[in-house]
C-alpha cells in the first residue's frame, strides 16, 4: 500500500493552514498528499428542512475538499493531491486515516493575542488515540515563518530551514521520537536542537542550597547518557548538525521557548492502552496549547 501524508480538512482557517503544510511536507517526502473532509451526518429534522436538505448539505460539503485540491495542485505543483470524503465522527474517521498514513496534519486555531494553539477536542482526542505521527498547525502559519530570515532581513521560504527541535525524556530516550527528529532535520538540512531535562535532587525542594559542581555533575551525566543514546542516528544522519541542550526544571516550558526559534517541534507520547483509555501526557499536553511552530507528536510503547 503506498504511504500517505493525510491532512483533515474541515473548511476552517486552520484547517485549510494544515492542509498547506502537509502539501510541504509531501514534496519533501516524496510522498502523495490525501486531503479528508469528514462530513457528519446530517440529524433527521435538519435533513428535511427545505433549505439544509440532504442533498443541499452533501452539495456545499463536496465542494470544500474539491475546490481545497484544486487549489493545493495549483500551488504545490509536482504533489500528487487526491481528495476524500468520509461521513462519520471526526475524530474517528481522522484516527482510523492517521493509522493507514505516513503521518497525520490538524489545524488548531491561534489564540489571539498570545503565541501558541487552541486545541479542540478533536485534536487531541486524535493526538491521543492515533499511533502514527499527528502534526498540529496554527491557523495562518506561513512557509516562511518556518524559515531563517533572508539577507535583507526579511522571512523567505528561500532561506534555510529554522532548526527541529526534539524534546526527550533523557531518563528513557523513545527511539521512534529520535528517528522522527533526525529524518525531519535531514529533509530541511537544519539543525537538530535536542532539549532534555532533569529533576533537582530532592533537598533542593526542601530550601537547600543547589551545589554548582552537583548541578554540572548531574548535567554532565544526562548528556552523557543521551549522546550514547543518540549515536546510532548521528551515525545515520551524519549530515544533521546536533546541538545538546540540557535544562532543568519545566520540560515543557523550554519546549515552547524553543518553539519560537524552530521550523517542527517534535514530542513523544507514550501509548497508553489502561483502563483509562487513550491520554496524552502533562508536557504533550503543555506544549501543543503553548508552541508557536508546528507540533509533531510521536507516539511510542
Amino acid at each position: 500500500m503506498v504511504r500517505t501524508v493525510v491532512a483533515g480538512l474541515d473548511g476552517s482557517p486552520e484547517s485549510r493552514a494544515a492542509a498547506e503544510w502537509a502539501a510541504r511536507e509531501a514534496k519533501l517526502r516524496g510522498l502523495p498528499l490525501k486531503v479528508v473532509h469528514v462530513r457528519e451526518p446530517t440529524p433527521d429534522p435538519l435533513a428535511q428542512a427545505p433549505l439544509l436538505g440532504a442533498e443541499t448539505q452533501q452539495h456545499w460539503s463536496e465542494r470544500i475538499p474539491r475546490e481545497a485540491g484544486e487549489g493545493l495542485r495549483l500551488r504545490h505543483p509536482g504533489v500528487d493531491v487526491t481528495e476524500e470524503q468520509v461521513t462519520g465522527t471526526p475524530a474517528d474517521v481522522l484516527v482510523d486515516a492517521a493509522n493507514d498514513a505516513e503521518l497525520l496534519v490538524l489545524g488548531s486555531r491561534g489564540l489571539s493575542g498570545v503565541g501558541g494553539f487552541l486545541v479542540g477536542s478533536v485534536g487531541l482526542s486524535v493526538v491521543a488515540r492515533a499511533e502514527q505521527p499527528v502534526v498540529l498547525v496554527r491557523a495562518g502559519e506561513l512557509a516562511a515563518e518556518e524559515h531563517q530570515l533572508d539577507p535583507a532581513g526579511i522571512p523567505s521560504a528561500a532561506a534555510p530551514y529554522r532548526p527541529v527541535v526534539l524534546g526527550l525524556d533523557a531518563a528513557a530516550p523513545a527511539d521512534a521520537v529520535i528517528e522522527f527528529g533526525f529524518a525531519e532535520a535531514a529533509r530541511r538540512g537544519s539543525v537538530l536542537r535536542v532539549v532534555y531535562g532533569w529533576n533537582l535532587p530532592p533537598y533542593y525542594a526542601y530550601g537547600l542550597a543547589l551545589d554548582g559542581s552537583l548541578n554540572e555533575e548531574l548535567s554532565q551525566e544526562e548528556t552523557a547518557a543521551l549522546t550514547e543514546a543518540l549515536r546510532p542516528w548521528r551515525q545515520k544522519h551524519p549530515e544533521v548538525e546536533v546541538v545538546l541542550e540540557p535544562r532543568v526544571g519545566s520540560a515543557a516550558g523550554h519546549l515552547v521557548d524553543a518553539s519560537r526559534e524552530a521550523s517542527l517541534v517534535v514530542i513523544g507520547r507514550r501509548i497508553r492502552r489502561g483502563a483509562l483509555g487513550a491520554r496524552i501526557g502533562p508536557v504533550a499536553h503543555g506544549v501543543l496549547h503553548h508552541a508557536t511552530a508546528p507540533v509533531a507528536v510521536v507516539a511510542h510503547d
